[in-house]
């Protein structure tokens, strides 16, 4: 580890460690990198923790074309991230796709409207009524649904640490450095940030500072005398078998079931020989940072109750894994925060789940994103 680097990252999970790959992949950066991450084990980090999916339908054009960007990518991703003498990365990608279900006039108009941004981004979208997401999925009922938004292509969920080690991996090979340490103080001086302090009594001298920590982005960005809206919130998952699967019935897309949003919010998508569900939960406060015991009791209040009455198949089924992760929570707006402090400009935002610039969090103007639910 040098005593200065042109651009040190905090946080080496899957945003610090992409931030690092483009860095270094970028013919026109030619400076130093140091990637600082607390925990080398990844246990609790977000990226581990996450359900790791990725689709089109967004209310925003930007968010739109984002996941574009980072379909094609994922889908290419054995090809780019590959090092010479190891096996290309696979991110095992499931193309299963999205699928919304409206069941009131509200929800209905907001799947139109979506739909209407999404179409104009090129996303491989549709719209169906209830008879034909019946002929696509048979094992639902749909007796209550307005209408339907499906993502034929593009959409799907793959490896999630698979992403996080091949970007690690190749960002290394390009000359990054990635240490084992935890940044405990930012230097700043006026307008400018210009040193971390680490855990292990090092300073290093930093041209600029990349807040890449999730969840803890507060407390990263409070060392430097500023200030993000971004707080941990728990989300359980859980893991279940069924009786009688409904895996193989689609009439759709090789028989592959999609992941499934229900009119109340419960998600539900194939894991393997099993499924992967969860909700938000109805009170949704912040988190203590190391809080990671599962809401068990969200399954049989929330859960269950919800697929039960959507599929008969779903009536029949037994948890057999949960655990809980952090979901970094803008309470401006829910959507990213990526950019410069427009005082401090070479501490850099890397943060939540896109104008996404740290611009509108100092104006209180928020870039809403227009939800089904």
């Amino acid at each position: 580890m040098r005593p200065a680097y042109d651009v040190v990252i905090v946080g080496g999970a899957v945003i610090g460690s992409a931030v690092a790959y483009f860095l270094t992949a970028n013919p026109d950066f030619s400076g130093s990198v140091l990637v600082v991450e607390r925990d080398p084990t990844y246990r609790f980090a977000s990226t581990s923790l996450s359900a790791a999916s990725i689709r089109m339908q967004f209310s925003n054009p930007v968010n739109v074309r984002i996941s574009q960007f980072g379909s094609a990518f994922i889908q290419d991703f054995a090809r780019t991230m590959q090092v010479a003498g190891d096996a290309p990365p696979d991110l095992n990608f499931h193309p299963g796709g999205y699928l919304f279900l409206a069941g009131t006039p509200g929800q209905e108009q907001t799947l139109r409207e979506n739909h209407a941004v999404q179409r104009a981004c090129g996303a491989d979208v549709v719209l169906w009524g209830p008879e034909d997401l019946a002929r696509a999925f048979p094992h639902l009922r749909v007796d209550d649904i307005r209408l339907a938004s499906y993502g034929q292509s593009g959409e799907g969920w793959f490896s999630n640490t698979g992403l996080m080690n091949g970007f690690r991996a190749k960002a290394r090979a390009q000359g990054a450095d990635l240490v084992t340490d935890e940044v405990v103080a930012i230097g700043r001086a006026g307008a400018r940030v210009n040193s971390v302090t680490l855990k292990s009594g090092a300073v290093v001298q930093a041209g600029t500072v990349v807040n890449a920590s999730g969840p803890r982005a507060a407390l990263t960005a409070r060392m430097a005398g500023l200030d993000v809206p971004v707080e941990p919130r728990k989300r359980t998952l859980f893991v279940f078998d069924c009786a009688r699967t409904p895996e193989g019935s689609a009439t759709v897309n090789g028989g592959r079931l999609p992941l499934m949003i229900d009119t109340g919010g419960v998600f539900c998508r194939p894991e393997g020989r099993f499924f992967l569900a969860g909700a938000v939960p109805v009170e949704d406060p912040a988190v203590d940072w190391d809080d990671f015991e599962p809401r068990y009791g969200e399954f049989e209040d929330i859960v269950w109750p919800a697929l039960a009455e959507r599929s008969p198949a779903f009536e029949a089924i037994k948890v057999v894994n949960q655990w809980a992760g952090h979901y970094d929570f803008n309470t401006l707006d829910h959507n990213l925060i990526v950019g410069r402090h427009p005082e401090v400009t070479n501490f850099v935002f890397a943060n939540d789940l896109s104008e996404v610039g740290y611009e509108r969090v100092a104006e209180g103007r928020p870039f809403l994103e227009k939800a089904v639910i």
